[in-house]
Formats: structure tokens, C-alpha cells, sequence
């Protein structure tokens, strides 16, 4: 038996073929975010044969990921592993040849380039919105492709970017949405089957582009509602001139212009976040989705959201206080959770 053998049926559709597998054991591959598009894509990829894979997840793992993140199981919970860990030892049992590296860090503009610029691909498997304009600004800066995918409730959208060459995820974005104004997985939920579709569909382009196929992706973003059974191609113009990323080479997001700040307050169990920018949101519309998750209570000034052991309290330029933690992480993850990034 040769290396190849064990991909046999996908080197015969002619889509691969053996130059194109030859081609995946070659090359490298970032996932950012271990959650529930991270575990399929990167189950995904071990299986097809990238040569080497790397995970970057800060977090561990809860009992609600189990209905939807495909690496994981109570025994995991119950090692207290973290996502990155747990999901490597996984896959170590899939493939033995595939280079696999954990990497249990937070994505920050001082570290980001350092994830990404070693790689021939960059697979999103976040749930944030700042994460995916850092992500952004490094793989355009350096370079290197990338596929963009989101997934909430029951529909899901995917994208690749080459840069310089395709739309970047500014120039479909342009600006970052403001804090509680977008609904996450924790505030309205999300079907299994949508992950799974999104992920497909990511994952495919994602093979495209390490396959030496990037004219055969779609250059448009592809939207998916699995229960209405709905499916489009939207066009997204590349922001040439106008776009601050890919057109004029400005890289905020890596510069720390953009996004948020984390303080721990000291001498009490709380860290503070604050957002660069100065629009306003809407306490109203927020303490609406948290209802179902959560105590709330608002006036003109501030919302009071309570959730297990925490207490988030979110200001109208989107300045957050969460007490109950000193921990950056913890706050920032329990921020990305019930506010939205």
C-alpha cells in the first residue's frame, strides 16, 4: 500500500486526481476558532489529507457544544480540556500522518500574524466579528488566502478570499457591527445541520485553493437557510480605492485602531471592555434578545444583564463592565456570547 491509498476514492474524481492530493499532504492550514464550524472543517481536513494543521481556540468545553461541535464528548468536559487540546488528541486517531498543533491562545493583533503567516490557507472557525477583521488584516497584509464563514439559527454564509485578487471581508463588511446589534448562537440559537452545511461548503472552496483550483471558486458569497432549504450566490465588489484594507493598505484592526480594549479593574472582580469607535447602540433592542437568556433590566444610561454567577453591564457607546471575573478571557468570551462582536 502507498501514502495515497488511504485517499483512494478522492483521488479518482478528477476534481483531485493524485497531483492535487500530492498537492493537500504539501500544504498547510490555520483554523481559527475550534467551535462548531472549527470542528468540522478541521475533521474535514485530516481526513482529506492536509499535511499539517493547526488549531487556535481559547476556550474549554461546555455541555451545550456537544449538540453541534463534532470533536467533542462528556469525557472531554470532564478532563477539563481545552477545545484546541481535546479536538488534536481527536484527530491524532483519524490520521497519524497529518501534522496536528494546538495552539490554546487568544487572537490578538500582537500574535495574529504569527498564526497565519507560515500557512498556505487560513479556515475561519470563529464567532466573532473583530476576530474575523484581525483575521482579515493579516492574511491580506501577508498575503495568504482565506475562507470567511458564519453560521446562527438555521442559515450560514461562506466566502473565500484571495487577496488582491477577490473582495476581502471589509470590502463585504465595511464596517464593524456594533456591539448587541447582530443575534449569536447564545441569544437565538443554532441547528447542527446548518454547521454542517456551512462547513461543507467552506471546506470545499478551502480545497480548491490548496489544490491549485482558485478559478474554479465561486468568488461570491454563498448564503444557505437549511430549513427553509434555500440557497443563493451573492456578488460582493471589491473595494478597490475605497475599501481601507485591501485598497488602501490600511490595517486597523492590526494596529489596534479598531476593536476593543480589556482593563481589569483593580481591587475588584470585574474587567472592563471598551470599543473603539463612537456610535451608540440600542439598549432596548439588546435587553429584547437577552430576555430569554437571562435577568435584565435598562434605562437611558445602562443594561443590567445577569446570567449564572455573572453580571454584564453595557453602556450605550458599548462600554461593558462583566463582574463575577477577573479573568480577560472569561469576560471577553462571556461579551462575544450575549452582546455579540
Amino acid at each position: 500500500m502507498t501514502e495515497l491509498d488511504r485517499y483512494s476514492r478522492q483521488t479518482l474524481l478528477p476534481e483531485i486526481g493524485a497531483d492535487g492530493q500530492k498537492r493537500l499532504l504539501a500544504s498547510s492550514v490555520a483554523i481559527i476558532g475550534c467551535g462548531a464550524l472549527g470542528t468540522v472543517i478541521a475533521d474535514g481536513l485530516v481526513r482529506a489529507g492536509v499535511g499539517k494543521v493547526r488549531i487556535v481556540d481559547r476556550d474549554s468545553i461546555e455541555l451545550n457544544n456537544l449538540q453541534r461541535q463534532v470533536l467533542f464528548d462528556e469525557e472531554d468536559i470532564a478532563k477539563g480540556l481545552p477545545k484546541a487540546v481535546a479536538a488534536v488528541q481527536k484527530l491524532k486517531k483519524v490520521n497519524s500522518q497529518v501534522a496536528l498543533e494546538p495552539l490554546v491562545a487568544d487572537v490578538r493583533p500582537d500574535n495574529v500574524e504569527r498564526m497565519i503567516s507560515d500557512v498556505d490557507l487560513v479556515l475561519d472557525g470563529t464567532d466573532n466579528f473583530e476576530v474575523r477583521y484581525l483575521v482579515n488584516d493579516a492574511c491580506v497584509k501577508n498575503d495568504v488566502p482565506w475562507v470567511y464563514a458564519a453560521v446562527i439559527a438555521t442559515y450560514g454564509m461562506t466566502m473565500a478570499i484571495i487577496p488582491h485578487h477577490t473582495p476581502c471581508f471589509r470590502c463585504f463588511l465595511p464596517k464593524m457591527p456594533l456591539p448587541g446589534s447582530t443575534p449569536t448562537c447564545d441569544t437565538v440559537g443554532v441547528l447542527s445541520t446548518a454547521v454542517n452545511v456551512i462547513a461543507s461548503l467552506k471546506l470545499t472552496e478551502g480545497l480548491k485553493i490548496l489544490t491549485g483550483k482558485k478559478d474554479e471558486l465561486h468568488g461570491k458569497l454563498i448564503y444557505a437557510d437549511v430549513w427553509e432549504g434555500t440557497a443563493k450566490q451573492l456578488e460582493i465588489s471589491q473595494g478597490a480605492a475605497v475599501c481601507p484594507t485591501c485598497g488602501q493598505g490600511r490595517f486597523e484592526f492590526l494596529e489596534a485602531k479598531q476593536g476593543s480594549l480589556l482593563t481589569r479593574l483593580c481591587g475588584r472582580d470585574a474587567v472592563q471592555i471598551n470599543m473603539r469607535g463612537k456610535e451608540r447602540i440600542s439598549l432596548s433592542e439588546l435587553a429584547k434578545r437577552l430576555n430569554s437568556v437571562g435577568k435584565v433590566s435598562f434605562n437611558d444610561y445602562m443594561l443590567r444583564f445577569r446570567v449564572n454567577s455573572y453580571e454584564l453591564t453595557v453602556f450605550p457607546d458599548g462600554r461593558t463592565i462583566v463582574k463575577g471575573t477577573p479573568d480577560e478571557a472569561v469576560a471577553r468570551t462571556l461579551f462575544e456570547k450575549y452582546i455579540g462582536l
